[in-house]
C-alpha cells in the first residue's frame, strides 16, 4: 500500500522544515536498500544530515548495488549491528548528532544502547512512541501511543507517554493538544483497570502533574473520535470528536488501532520515540516514502524545538 500523494497533512508538517536547517543524525547500521534510501532521500530533502553508522564496505556495496547516491554523507565504520547502534548512541552523546535514526537493525537492538545506563541517552522520563498518522477520513494529524515500546504500562508510565505526546504535539504547533484516553467504555468502573487510569490521568493534569494538555477519560473510540455518538452517550466533552493525542490502554490494543487505520483506513504513518536525550526515528521497511520523510520532518522539528529549549535554558 503505497499512497505519495496523501491528504496535505503531513505536506503542511513539511513545509515547516523548508525555513530550517538540517540536522545531523546518526542513522544505526542502514545495511538494507530502503534503510539506506529512506536516509540518503531525507539527506537530499534537506531534512537530515546522515551520518551512516555501520560496516563501510557494506554500506558502499548496496549503494552501488542498487544505485544510491552516498554523495557528501559521511561514514562512521562499525562491524555489526550492535557495535553500529551502540556507535550512533556514541555520536549522539558527543553531539555530533542530535537525532538517532534507526536503519536496519532490530528496534530492541537500537533501544538497548539508547537506555543503557551509564552509556546511553536515557532521562527521567520514560520512553514511549508514537505513530503520527495521516488518517484520510480525519480531519487532522492523529497521535496515537504506546503502540510499539511500553506493553503493559503502569499508571505511572502514562504519565510519561502522556507528556511525550503533548510535547510532541506542541512543537508540531498545536497549542494545547486534546488527549482522549482510551477505554472499551466510557464509565469508571473497578473491573476494568483502564478506566480507573484514565480517570486519575484527568485529575493528575487538574494537578498539574500532566501540562499543556486538555486529557479526558475513559472514551471509547466512537465516543473519541465522534462528536455525535458522545453525544448520544451524554458526553459533553472538549476534547470528543476532536483529539489530537490518542492514548491507547497498552501496546496490543494501540498496535491493533494503529496497523486497522493503515490498512483499512489507508493512513499512512510516521513513527518516532520520545523520552531519550533526542528524539529518534523509527521507521519499517513497508513504510511508504512519504511516511519515512514524514517520520524525519516530524523528528527535524521536535530537535529544533529542543534546540531552541537548551539555548534558552543557558542564556
Amino acid at each position: 500500500m503505497t499512497r505519495e500523494t496523501g491528504t496535505g497533512k503531513y505536506e503542511q508538517l513539511l513545509a515547516r522544515c523548508r525555513s530550517l536547517e538540517a540536522v545531523p543524525t546518526a542513522v544505526a547500521h542502514p545495511c538494507e536498500a530502503s534503510a539506506l534510501a529512506g536516509a540518503l532521500e531525507a539527506g537530499e530533502k534537506g531534512l537530515i544530515k546522515p551520518i551512516l553508522v555501520g560496516p563501510e564496505a557494506k554500506i558502499r556495496e548496496i549503494a552501488t548495488r542498487e544505485g544510491l547516491d552516498l554523495g557528501r554523507a559521511r561514514i562512521v565504520d562499525a562491524p555489526h549491528s550492535h557495535a553500529s547502534a551502540m556507535k550512533a548512541v556514541e555520536l549522539v552523546r558527543k553531539g555530533e548528532a542530535e537525532l538517532l535514526m534507526k536503519g536496519s537493525l532490530h528496534t530492541d537492538e537500537l533501544l538497548s544502547a539508547v537506555i543503557a545506563r551509564e552509556t546511553g541517552l536515557r532521562t527521567e522520563r520514560r520512553i514511549s512512541h508514537v505513530f503520527i498518522m495521516d488518517v484520510p477520513t480525519y480531519h487532522k494529524v492523529l497521535v496515537v501511543t504506546d503502540a510499539a515500546i511500553n506493553i503493559a504500562p503502569t499508571l505511572e508510565d502514562k504519565v510519561d507517554i502522556c507528556q511525550n505526546a503533548i510535547d510532541l504535539a506542541v512543537t508540531l504547533g498545536v497549542s494545547a493538544p486534546k488527549v482522549a484516553i482510551l477505554a472499551a467504555v466510557e464509565t469508571v468502573s473497578s473491573k476494568m483497570p483502564s478506566t480507573i487510569d484514565a480517570a486519575a490521568l484527568c485529575k493528575m493534569a487538574d494537578r498539574k502533574q500532566i501540562v499543556n494538555g486538555i486529557l479526558d477519560g475513559p472514551l471509547a473510540f466512537d465516543n473519541a473520535i465522534s462528536k455525535d455518538a458522545a453525544i448520544t452517550k451524554g458526553i459533553r466533552s472538549e476534547v470528543a470528536g476532536d483529539p489530537d493525542i490518542l492514548l491507547v490502554p497498552d501496546l496490543e490494543s494501540g498496535n491493533i488501532l494503529a496497523k486497522q487505520l493503515t490498512f483499512l483506513a489507508n493512513a499512512d504513518s510516521a513513527g518516532l520515540v520520545l523520552g531519550a536525550r533526542v528524539p529518534i526515528i523509527l521507521t519499517s521497511r513497508s513504510d511508504s516514502v512519504r511516511s519515512r520523510i514524514a517520520s524525519c520532518g516530524v523528528a527535524v522539528l521536535a530537535a529544533h524545538a529542543r534546540r531552541q529549549a537548551l539555548q534558552a535554558a543557558t542564556s
